[in-house]
């Protein structure tokens, strides 16, 4: 018999939303070779979650920081996420030094079947498999812990949060694997503080706005002194005060209806039925309205813009296989295409 075909929300999503980019990442099995930092700092801030909460060993938190960023003296871009991820853990450390829950799983992997609503009968071509960032216990009850890091908290974030059908249909696989009832899911939002280290003034720059006073000031002299690079330490102690603010960690409590569940399956079914008769007729289609959707290109557009040319795919993809967010190594591949 066949061996079934592991599936992922990622998967499914992708392909509700775009057939053709689904078709690129998980039947051709192509990545782009450009990493969104994003994407890539959310992954290094939920390692570094899963550590804290293992043993709440800040110390431990903050090796992995280091050891993540070898070369931020020397690239600019390891060194601004360097100082945003070791600033952002120190303030979370600080404001979380008691927890309200008890960790009951970190990072737990689930694998189960997609089940056909009017029969009860479990698909035979494929399954479904994923990993939440952990269960907690409040009380009596049991909730998922969703990390996210983000720009900024308001009101609409908080509302798009009732949209996650990921982590509401996790919860019932999750259930069905640990054998409790999951409440609901506590959302845990860590935001990323805008401030830049200050880079200072060159020479010629200093020497241009000391004219500049010089020419405005009746005396004709300027006693300006030239500004120099703020240093990483004090920019961090910029940083602490930031994340001393309210509102830079958020926590949001949501509580599962347990009718969505069942909408969530039915729909699950019908993108199963629906991709295998793609898969059969070997048609994919493009859905150009996701191009840009959230601003930015979808991470195939230049493959999908240049009809799946051979040369593209050599000089800006690469073959990785699906699903590498069940792996243990670090990675954001699967999110990068959405």
């Amino acid at each position: 018999m066949k061996a079934k075909t592991t599936t992922t929300y990622s998967m499914w999503s992708l392909f509700r939303n775009c057939r053709k980019a689904c078709e690129w990442r998980y039947i051709q099995e192509l990545a782009p070779l450009e990493r969104d930092h994003n994407l890539a700092f959310g992954t290094v801030i939920h390692k570094c979650l899963e550590i804290w909460h293992s043993g709440r060993d800040l110390g431990l938190v903050l090796d992995f920081i280091d050891r993540t960023y070898p070369n931020r003296a020397q690239e600019e871009d390891q060194k601004r996420e360097w100082h945003l991820a070791a600033a952002m853990m120190k303030g979370y450390a600080t404001c979380y030094a008691s927890e309200e829950f008890d960790v009951a799983a970190l990072e737990k992997t689930f694998e189960g079947g997609i089940v056909n609503p009017a029969t009860g009968a479990s698909s035979r071509s494929f399954v479904l498999a994923g990993k939440v960032d952990g269960v907690v216990r409040i009380g009596d009850e049991h909730f998922l812990i969703e990390h996210k890091t983000a720009s900024q908290v308001d009101a609409d974030y908080l509302e798009r949060l009732w949209t996650d059908f990921q982590i509401v249909l996790y919860s019932r696989y999750v259930e069905q694997t640990l054998g409790i009832r999951i409440a609901g899911v506590l959302y845990n939002i860590l935001v990323k503080a805008r401030l830049q280290q200050g880079r200072g003034e060159t020479e010629a720059e200093f020497e241009a706005r000391r004219a500049d006073l010089i020419a405005k000031s009746k005396t004709g002299k300027s006693s300006a002194k030239r500004r120099l690079p703020e240093s990483d330490d004090e920019f961090q102690a910029r940083l602490a005060a930031k994340y001393t603010e309210p509102g830079m960690f958020h926590r949001e409590m949501l509580y599962l209806s347990r009718d969505r569940f069942e909408t969530l399956q039915s729909e699950l079914w019908e993108l199963t039925q629906a991709f295998l008769d793609a898969r059969r007729r070997g048609v994919f289609y493009q859905n150009t309205a996701f191009c840009f959707h959230y601003r930015r290109s979808c991470a195939y557009f230049p493959l999908c813009r240049a009809d799946g040319s051979t040369n593209v795919i050599e000089n800006f993809y690469r073959k990785v296989p699906p699903h590498e967010e069940l792996r243990d190594e670090t990675s954001f591949e699967e999110a990068s295409a959405f």
